[in-house]
């Protein structure tokens, strides 16, 4: 951080961060365990839909807005790993322990419970949304053993996603006794491991079927439409999808508060931010240029589904098992941040109370002792029931969580960050960095109102359908 950004002076620090100081948790987290939670946070079954969204905008802008994309994001990341340390005048050189704590302590109260809302709605709905791809491809996988060992049709194979949602919700729940962020690096290994996997595998089937084939499919400009109109808002949604790949912005600070120093953990930050967009972008790039080569006009929705039917079916299950296993994970990455938010306010609240401070020593046949906390077992119990019960109630809530995202991206990716920068290294107004800052800001509200009013046009006319 530079001398410039270190002269601010904060004199009303947020109280999570005093909970967290006064209990001198030892960070033990390196620029690769940073990159894994970043990646298990960015690559998710998102990456599938990509090739759509090159189609929509043809050969041409489809990559360079993934491009322009990832840059922003980059940048966004840049900007918050140096709002993570502050100094204060009157208790110290003081940390953030997560973004709603950096709004706090940068910009106050009345912006950090506005920026509550949409980092909660962001949690929340991811939540929601792994749940059902979860279940979606847990049924792929079902009806193809059906259609392919038992000889079944589409009438006995019929398979429902209830059940597979309370399976994958029970799973949950008892991943969310895990105590905090710096707990699961390992799940987030093992989740990044099972990106990559299926990100090969669609850019694999993808190769393939282009060499069938023998030439590239799709134009510059993209799937045709019958009208202008009808193109515009299918280039909205397309960038919607591609903006929202990006999402690690509101659990960043957590990741860095894992992070060991020396070095300072912004310089950490900003390498496992640079190496991670570097990764997915190269993914993305890949898997969304390979699945319109090979599908050109036709290209589906979800890349592993033009595959359904293909000779390589038990590779396409291998595929979905792994979105399965990365989702696991995924969904306690953005969780985590949410338990957090909720049980250190609730310890503030509630200083006194044995139920929500106190923890239990348990040890049980063939497992180490671990420590049970009521308010942790409770609380997060009854959240996963929620995003289950949701889920089951509105298996196609991830279109509404489109339009959610489109709400919270500005807000989150771009607005707080800047701001919070602006604040942290003291900007003077109408300096060439407070005008660029601020230009950035401009043109990123205005791509967000866009993808947001696309993707509400996109739900309306799949409604009228």
């Amino acid at each position: 951080m530079s001398d410039e950004c270190l002269s601010r002076d904060n004199s009303t620090p947020f109280l999570e961060s005093q909970f967290h100081e006064q209990y001198h948790v030892k960070r033990t987290g390196t620029v690769w365990t940073a990159v894994a939670h970043i990646v298990t946070g960015v690559i998710g079954s998102g990456v599938l839909s990509l090739a759509w969204s090159i189609a929509q905008i043809g050969w041409i802008a489809g990559p360079l807005a993934i491009l322009l994309f990832a840059s922003v994001t980059l940048l966004s990341a840049f900007l918050l790993s140096d709002t993570y340390r502050s100094p204060d005048p009157e208790y110290g050189p003081h940390r953030s322990s997560s973004y709603l704590d950096a709004v706090n302590l940068h910009k106050g109260v009345g912006n950090g419970r506005l920026c509550s809302v949409f980092v909660n709605i962001c949690l929340y709905g991811f939540g929601i949304a792994y749940i059902i791809t979860a279940s979606i491809s847990i049924r792929s996988i079902q009806e193809s053993a059906c259609y392919h060992h038992s000889k079944g049709n589409e009438g006995t194979c019929y398979v429902t996603d209830t059940y597979n949602m309370l399976v994958f919700g029970a799973i949950q729940i008892v991943l969310s006794q895990i105590p905090n962020f710096r707990n699961i690096e390992w799940l987030s290994i093992v989740a990044a491991i099972m990106s990559f996997a299926y990100a090969f595998i669609g850019m694999g089937l993808a190769t393939d079927k282009i060499n069938e084939n023998g030439h590239f499919a799709g134009n510059i400009r993209g799937v045709p439409t019958s009208t202008g109109m009808e193109k515009v808002w299918l280039v909205a949604q397309a960038l919607g999808d591609i903006a929202f790949s990006y999402p690690f912005s509101v659990i960043l600070i957590e990741i860095q508060d894992t992070l060991k120093s020396p070095p300072a953990e912004n310089v950490t930050m900003r390498r496992a931010s640079t190496i991670s967009v570097i990764i997915t972008t190269l993914f993305y790039l890949c898997c969304g240029c390979a699945g319109y080569a090979a599908f050109g006009n036709d290209t589906p929705g979800n890349l592993l589904t033009g595959f359904a039917s293909y000779k390589l079916y038990w590779l396409v299950d291998f595929a979905n098992a792994c979105i399965v296993i990365h989702l696991v994970g995924a969904y306690q990455v953005y969780s985590q941040p949410l338990y957090a938010n909720v049980e250190n306010w609730l310890r503030f609240r509630f200083s006194e109370s044995g139920f929500v401070n106190y923890a239990y020593d348990l040890k049980l046949p063939l497992l180490p002792k671990f420590q049970l906390s009521p308010l942790r077992l409770c609380f997060r119990t009854f959240y996963v029931v929620t995003t289950t019960v949701i889920a089951m109630l509105f298996p196609y809530f991830n279109q509404i969580l489109g339009v959610l995202a489109g709400i919270i991206y500005y807000p989150l990716t771009i607005y707080f960050p800047v701001e919070m920068y602006i604040s942290q290294c003291n900007i003077e107004p109408w300096t060439s960095k407070w005008i660029w800052l601020r230009t950035f800001s401009t043109v990123g509200f205005v791509v967000g109102a866009f993808t947001l009013i696309g993707s509400i046009q996109g739900i309306v006319s799949a409604k009228l359908s």
